[in-house]
């Protein structure tokens, strides 16, 4: 399993935009096979930072996803609605045996 955490810090006069356009990219996403969860979730801590939380089957499944025509969409419209560079954090979804 692979967890991708994608920290999105969006301009705040595009806001409502990258809400409309980031709908495609959900509801796309969620139907590809290999993905088990993609959901966008808000920060109660920083105002227009959102987190895309996805979770994968296998490392396959992204590199399907990640030249998917919905997701090259958004990422050349993403410059449009960010307000600087998407934050990439990518996680084996094994847990650690201590």
């Amino acid at each position: 399993m692979i967890i991708i955490h994608a920290n999105l810090q969006v301009k705040p006069d595009q806001e409502q935009a990258f809400l409309e356009e980031v709908e495609t990219l959900l509801s796309a996403s969620r139907a590809e096979e290999g993905n088990s969860s993609y959901d966008l979730l808000k920060s109660t801590e920083q105002d227009y930072h959102y987190t895309m939380v996805e979770i994968w089957n296998d490392i396959e499944a992204t590199t399907t996803h990640n030249t998917s025509e919905h997701f090259t969409a958004f990422v050349q419209k993403a410059q449009t609605y960010l307000a600087a560079p998407m934050d990439l954090k990518v996680f084996s979804g094994e847990p650690v045996k201590a």
